[in-house]
């Protein structure tokens, strides 16, 4: 399928905005998941309006993604390097997303391998893994925003299916994470069983007892990855080090300073 290079802002609704995007990117041979609110009405049947489609592609294959837009007549920007780029028409936009906020999610060929075949707005596409959902949403606890909620109805509608040791090996030294949602599940629901394994359960309950056989930095806190803002006295006044920059985490000292400006400016 072929396109116009000149966009009329006019011409186009919001959905066929998406469904333009899709084809210039599969046109353009260019590997990518849809998540966000699309994939979460999958997994879990809940609908809510959003402002953008998220999709998930590798680092190597974002410059192919933006060439392609932007030939098709999208303006497009880096918008964090670390982590988010965006293509805009009028006032529509999507999110090309290869990594997370906090640097830690980041889009690999597991994400792919995993995922499912689907229709989005009419177009058949593959989803994010809902293990994958499920460990970038619990990243997100912020004063604004918190995914627990979302994390919750995924593993009430998915938990049965999950592929339980996959979603723990995501979180690796952040496995007490998960624990915690598994455990605020119980308070959610206390009369469900069976989404999450019990064996599972026990042996992060049982591990959270033992002494850490190769205990952690005593001054590293990684309240950064789950929000960028409400631990900034940790690390600029109490001397705490920050668990997202190197060699903690993935980002450096840059991309945090810049991730934690945009607090305020970010759309």
């Amino acid at each position: 399928m072929s396109y116009n290079s000149t966009l009329d802002d006019s011409a186009f609704d919001t959905n066929t905005f998406y469904r333009r995007t899709l084809h210039v990117l599969s046109d353009a041979q260019v590997p990518f998941l849809v998540g966000g609110s699309h994939a979460f009405l999958h997994y879990t049947g809940i609908a809510r309006n959003t402002k953008d489609l998220d999709l998930f592609l590798r680092a190597d294959d974002l410059q192919r993604a933006l060439t392609a837009l932007a030939d098709a007549g999208y303006r497009t920007e880096r918008t964090f390097g670390h982590w988010l780029a965006k293509a805009f028409q009028g006032d529509d936009f999507v999110d090309l997303v290869h990594s997370s906020g906090n640097g830690v999610a980041r889009v690999d060929d597991g994400w792919f391998d995993h995922s499912i075949e689907a229709q989005v707005l009419g177009m058949p596409v593959r989803l994010t893994p809902v293990e994958e959902l499920i460990w970038q949403k619990s990243f997100l606890m912020e004063r604004e925003r918190f995914d627990g909620g979302d994390v919750m109805h995924l593993i009430l509608r998915c938990g049965k299916s999950l592929d339980w040791d996959r979603l723990l090996a995501r979180y690796d030294q952040n496995w007490r994470l998960l624990l915690t949602y598994l455990t605020f599940f119980g308070f959610v629901y206390p009369g469900v069983t069976g989404p999450i394994p019990d064996q599972l359960y026990q042996s992060l309950l049982d591990r959270a007892r033992q002494p850490d056989t190769n205990p952690p930095d005593t001054q590293l806190c990684r309240g950064t990855l789950v929000s960028r803002s409400q631990y900034l006295v940790d690390i600029g006044r109490w001397s705490f080090r920050d668990a997202r920059i190197q060699p903690h985490g993935s980002m450096s000292p840059e991309e945090a300073v810049f991730w934690t400006w945009a607090i305020d400016n970010i759309a």
